[in-house]
């Protein structure tokens, strides 16, 4: 009985010497919640990021005078956007993530390389500018509306008249669409032979 005595006491000495388990680890952050600031900084960071080097190609690879405004108006645009967004998220204690393409936006963006250049180009940057907007248009509206800090939220709304003038801008963008191909020569003869 003495023995189970003192080894109980023991394990009571040992238990009470021994720390609490660490707290568990806090949940991953759920980047695909558009209503949570990280989700909301991370998807509006990415679209903006998508609208500067979509609009860069445009400066690099189109010889459309209107499409080469539009594009230097995005770039400037969605610049100041990022800004605003980032003081905002400041201003509530918040980091921004580093404004990377997630993978929507690579897919876009890789998708418009391979358009070529010309005409051809231009319409695949038109249709993907309307695209991008019309996807940040409902990004900022529902977060000014349903997200969850209140400054990013009155940059959200702040941001909507900049995306919706964006939107109805390349709904409208002059583009020429691609010529057509030329003809198929008929077997063995050249255009313009007689016969």
């Amino acid at each position: 009985m003495k023995k189970l005595a003192i080894l109980l006491g023991g394990a009571v000495v040992l238990a009470a010497c021994q720390t609490a388990a660490p707290p568990p680890p806090p949940p991953p952050v759920d980047l695909s919640n558009p209503l949570m600031a990280p989700g909301f900084l991370a998807q509006a960071g990415s679209g903006s990021q998508f609208e500067i080097q979509s609009s860069q190609l445009a400066l690099q690879v189109s010889q459309n005078a209107a499409v080469r405004s539009f594009a230097s108006l995005l770039i400037a645009d969605h610049r100041r956007l990022m800004q605003a967004a980032a003081a905002a998220a400041a201003s509530a204690g918040i980091t921004p993530p580093p404004p990377v393409l997630l993978p929507q936006q690579q897919a876009a963006l890789d998708q418009l390389r391979l358009a070529g250049a010309g005409p051809s180009f231009d319409m695949a940057f038109r249709q993907a500018q309307i695209d991008a907007h019309q996807q940040a248009l409902s990004l900022m509206q529902n977060y000014a509306t349903s997200g969850d800090v209140p400054a990013l939220r009155v940059a959200a709304g702040q941001a909507v008249p900049t995306i919706q003038m964006h939107l109805q801008q390349a709904q409208i963008l002059a583009v020429a669409p691609p010529p057509p191909p030329p003809p198929l020569m008929p077997p063995g003869g050249e255009r313009g032979e007689r016969g």
